[in-house]
């Protein structure tokens, strides 16, 4: 974003604008609220998931938190820079249903192959289970990620070749409420 974190150039700004959901005004707020939580412009994987981890005080977020950052962090830096911020918080507060399974199926396909996998799946459903810890009664079916999963990936699954595609993805969160409500969470909150 230049060298100097201190404001948003006018060619950012309008980049910005023109790639998000926000108006110039929000963006500026939303980079004045980044810099004032990390003034030189970057926010690491740690004060990430420090963050995180007030938010989620009765469970343990931190595995979630990781998965989380690694989905913000596009360009694999290390940290996360206000477009990368400002990009998600657009995507998953204001974006289109389909645009917010695109990065939801990004955030579970860890090893970006284009597939989601059992144990990727797995590996983000425990970590979101461990995250809530008590605070959210589940049903007998979705007692423990393993079950969760398997549910899943039955819905999901079509040709049960045991990959997930995007296609899939879509189709499978479209008939499943808890995925579209999950994935709406956020609507109109910013």
């Amino acid at each position: 974003m230049g060298a100097k974190a201190s404001k948003l150039s006018k060619d950012d700004l309008t980049s910005l604008k023109q790639s998000t959901y926000f108006d110039r005004r929000e963006i500026q707020q939303w980079h004045k609220g980044f810099l004032r939580d990390c003034p030189n412009g970057h926010l690491t994987r740690d004060d990430f998931v420090r963050i995180y981890k007030q938010f989620f005080p009765f469970g343990e977020p931190e595995d979630f938190a990781n998965h989380l950052f690694t989905a913000f962090d596009k360009d694999n830096n290390g940290f996360i820079e206000f477009k990368e911020f400002i990009t998600v918080l657009s995507t998953t507060s204001r974006g289109t249903l389909e645009e917010k399974l695109v990065w939801a199926f990004q955030l579970y396909d860890i090893n970006h192959d284009g597939y989601i996998t059992y144990d990727e799946m797995l590996t983000i459903v425990s970590s979101v289970y461990k995250m809530m810890g008590s605070m959210v009664q589940l049903g007998k079916d979705e007692a423990t990620p393993e079950l969760r999963v398997k549910n899943i990936f039955k819905l999901m699954d079509k040709d049960q070749d045991g990959y997930i595609t995007l296609g899939e993805f879509r189709e499978g969160s479209k008939v499943d409420p808890s995925i579209i409500s999950a994935l709406n969470l956020y609507d109109g909150l910013v």
